[in-house]
């Protein structure tokens, strides 16, 4: 390992990568904006029960995953495994309760304590959207459709949309005794996990990924003719919605997602390119309870790993990141030349030209070879010599053509040769 490498399950981004980054982020801003979101900016860390109580104590990220510690005042804190309880907690600070629908989106890190693999890290990067206030089938079928407008703006247009139904709260009991009736049979043969989910929560055998039990899993009842007619016929319309905007979909009874918010319809994309991790993006339609409220609050959303979705731009060959900006190098020679390449700087980047300048004594020779490093299209070359005369060599780096320009004329110039107006 490397003296300083980041911790397992983390990476540095460098500014040769964040451009990709950034463009993923703002592919999602200009979606996300179209459908009438804003961003939402909440802490990395909340206090411990708002995942406790927002993604069910039973859960995997709950009962194994999450980074929780002590403040001074002992109070329990935790890193955020998931954006939606945190956004849902800042919510309950709005009117939101009284039916007024917020659309937020939001862009950042989380964490879980996984096992680290290709686009699996302890710290990763999710953006993701909550619709909050209103329960309605065409909630989830625009959600839906945004999600997937989303990944072809990210060049990513062959992913692979799967669907299913929860159903509510009331439907579970009689499912989960169908499902519960089906494995209890099979279950001294399953995993060590499934044979603990049995009891404790029956629906997370279904996203087991041993391969024994994957094949008892298929063989399971339909319990979703359990649910009610109107669980069902929320799902009906669900995808009706999706047919009618052309977004095409699979139904996977398997598919539950791993928290115990969820109701009505659940989600997943995902892409071959990915490997054996191939989900990239997952959501539904949940209801949570809000701190010191007695009902909960409807909302629908998702969420996307950012690691996996360029992983897949990777597999793809896409690269859609930001085209960085060409600098223009100015080299100067001595200190009276570096005091006018700074003024020179200053005035390009007024005008929003990406300028590097020389700010300590180098030879000729060095600070040519940085403007080569950063791919400099042009330089901008001032000694004793250009300032005495009145002149700078402008010089272009493709092939090596100079010529004296009068320094009164430089910005224009330069300016003029970027396609930027000196407005």
């Amino acid at each position: 390992m490397a003296a300083f490498a980041p911790p397992p399950g983390t990476a540095d981004i460098f500014p040769d990568e964040s451009g990709r980054w950034r463009a993923l982020e703002n592919a999602a801003v200009k979606v996300f904006s179209t459908y009438g979101y804003g961003e939402l900016r909440t802490p990395i860390f909340e206090y411990t029960e708002v995942f406790q109580k927002g993604l069910g104590g039973e859960t995997e990220v709950v009962q194994k995953e999450m980074y929780t510690f002590e403040d001074r005042g002992g109070r329990s804190l935790t890193l955020r495994p998931e954006g939606t309880a945190g956004v849902m907690r800042a919510l309950s600070n709005t009117d939101v309760m009284n039916g007024v629908e917020q659309r937020v989106f939001y862009i950042g890190p989380m964490f879980r304590g996984e096992r680290p693999a290709a686009g699996r890290r302890r710290q990763f990067h999710q953006v993701g959207v909550e619709n909050v206030g209103r329960a309605t089938p065409l909630a989830d079928v625009e959600c839906i459709a945004m999600l997937m407008r989303f990944l072809r703006e990210a060049g990513i247009p062959d992913a692979r949309l799967v669907i299913n139904t929860r159903g509510v709260s009331a439907d579970r009991p009689a499912a989960a005794k169908l499902l519960h009736d089906y494995f209890a049979p099979h279950i001294g043969e399953m995993c060590e996990d499934c044979r603990a989910r049995l009891e404790r929560n029956v629906w997370r055998i279904l996203d087991c990924k041993q391969e024994h039990c994957r094949e008892i899993v298929a063989g399971v009842p339909d319990y979703v003719a359990a649910f009610s007619p109107e669980s069902r016929a929320w799902f009906d319309e669900v995808k009706q919605g999706l047919t009618a905007l052309g977004v095409p979909f699979t139904v996977d009874p398997l598919l539950v997602r791993g928290l115990d918010y969820y109701v009505h319809t659940v989600f997943e994309v995902t892409h071959s390119g990915l490997g054996a991790q191939t989900a990239i993006a997952g959501g539904g339609r949940y209801e949570l309870f809000l701190p010191g409220q007695n009902k909960p609050v409807p909302g629908v959303g998702f969420a996307a790993g950012m690691e996996r979705l360029l992983l897949v731009q990777d597999a793809l060959g896409v690269k859609p990141g930001e085209k960085s900006d060409v600098p223009v190098a100015l080299i100067g020679l001595g200190a009276a030349a570096r005091i006018e390449n700074l003024k020179l700087a200053d005035a390009l980047r007024d005008r929003g030209v990406y300028a590097v300048t020389e700010l300590e004594e180098r030879s000729f020779k060095a600070q040519l070879r940085n403007a080569n490093r950063l791919s400099a299209d042009y330089a901008v070359i001032r000694g004793e010599a250009e300032l005495a005369a009145g002149t700078a060599v402008v010089k272009r780096m493709s092939d090596g053509e100079q010529e004296q320009v009068p320094a009164a004329g430089l910005l224009d110039n330069l300016l003029q040769k970027r396609g930027k107006s000196n407005a």
